[in-house]
């Protein structure tokens, strides 16, 4: 399906996240984007210093405009939301899209190895929990998945036992179909997948590179977006963004800035790569509510 996508999320000047990560994903994948700021940053915060714009009154007087225009979203995407007022207005105008058959993907952007970001507090993350409500998918890291869910972070990860009562948590609080990315599972590094169309939960194993680049979160929402909307399976579309990720990756660690973040358009031809896909998916699809690999 090639649609009208709108992603909320920052606008960074100077670096490769967010909104400037995202939008030539989709863009080449042939959707016709659209954005609305949740704020302006100078740079990625990954350089220690940076200048922050909250334009929260612009959204709502945007949304306002676009209502009275009869503007609508066949997909919405959210990520960094700066206050409660915002998060209000976005979760509402998500619920009334929604409504109208637009498919709704959360990025519940609060933490990170066990810990919630300096500023996101525990009013944070019960509000974001009211966001999940009216999402399609939702694609936290391990971290966030613990604190939406109320269970405890691992630090040595989870069991396959654990790994179903973090999913059956966050489906406890609204959670449709779940993207948990940076997972541990049986000492294996893994995405965990739960299709809520088809009642599958998949395990997808990963060996990580050692570098690290800001928005590799961001671009992995906007691939697993695009496999969505071309009809792709949770499993599948996951399993998409991290073939297309780590070949990003490898090819632009010997040349790039750490804190800029992958420059996506010089390696967007990789989004065309799609060898392996399905039989990933096959080798590790779930069966009667187990979490397991079949062919470990």
């Amino acid at each position: 399906m090639r649609g009208q996508v709108l992603l909320i999320n920052d606008m960074t000047g100077y670096g490769k996240v967010a909104l400037s990560a995202m939008m030539p994903v989709l863009s080449y994948k042939k959707h016709h984007v659209y954005t609305l700021p949740t704020a302006l940053v100078s740079n990625t915060l990954d350089y220690g210093r940076f200048a922050i714009l909250e334009t929260t009154d612009y959204m709502a007087e945007a949304i306002r405009v676009w209502e009275e225009l009869g503007f609508s979203f066949d997909a919405i995407s959210t990520g960094f939301i700066v206050s409660e007022r915002q998060e209000e207005l976005i979760r509402n105008f998500c619920s009334q899209q929604r409504e109208k058959g637009a498919i709704i993907f959360t990025d519940p952007i609060m933490g990170d190895v066990g810990r919630l970001y300096n500023g996101v507090t525990e009013e944070t993350v019960a509000r974001m929990r009211q966001m999940i409500q009216v999402s399609d998918h939702i694609v936290p890291n391990l971290t966030e998945a613990t604190y939406l869910a109320g269970v405890p972070y691992e630090e040595k990860g989870l069991t396959l036992a654990g790994a179903d009562r973090l999913l059956e948590g966050l489906q406890a609080i609204g959670a449709r179909s779940i993207v948990i990315t940076s997972a541990m599972v049986e000492g294996q590094e893994a995405v965990l997948v739960y299709d809520h169309q088809k009642k599958e939960r998949t395990l997808l194993p990963f060996v990580s590179i050692p570098v690290r680049f800001p928005g590799t979160g961001d671009l992995f929402l906007a691939i697993y977006m695009s496999g969505i909307l071309d009809g792709k399976s949770c499993a599948e579309s996951a399993a998409y963004a991290m073939q297309a990720i780590e070949q990003m990756i490898v090819r632009y660690q010997a040349e790039g800035d750490d804190s800029k973040g992958i420059l996506v358009e010089n390696y967007i031809e990789l989004l065309d790569q799609e060898e392996n896909i399905d039989q990933a998916s096959e080798d590790n699809v779930v069966e009667g509510g187990a979490c397991y690999k079949r062919n470990p």
